[in-house]
């Protein structure tokens, strides 16, 4: 992974958003919920460099951080308690979320996909 400046990180996390966005328009809800949890992943990432006074994201100063798990990456970001006080509904929401859903054969429903979508911007709101 190429080490990613929070600019980076900020036009990935609006990406992914709108990738979201446009697969569940379309009716694409696996994938759509699949991209959905890489906004979530990178907010997290995102505020963990800012947490942290980094200018960029790097797995070579922590190994630890060399991962999909939100409840890893929410831990370093420094919002932890706020995220599970005052979000826990949305955060309950996104940790249905995690990479190995991309082998996953199972049918997400619209309104599964359409809860997502909403929490994510909520959470990225609140990082």
């Amino acid at each position: 992974m190429q080490n990613l400046t929070i600019d980076n990180l900020e036009k990935l996390i609006k990406e992914r958003l709108e990738d979201a966005k446009v697969l569940f328009k379309a009716g694409r809800y696996g994938g759509a919920f699949y991209i959905c949890g890489y906004a979530v992943e990178l907010g997290l990432k995102k505020k963990i460099c800012i947490t942290l006074g980094w200018d960029e994201y790097s797995t070579s100063k922590c190994k630890d951080l060399k991962t999909h798990d939100f409840e890893v990456l929410l831990h370093f970001s420094g919002v932890e308690k706020h995220i599970k006080k005052s979000l826990m509904s949305e955060w309950s929401i996104v940790m249905k979320w995690n990479s190995e859903v991309r082998y996953s054969s199972q049918a997400q429903t619209e309104e599964d996909v359409k809860l997502l979508i909403e929490s994510t911007e909520e959470i990225l709101k609140n990082l």
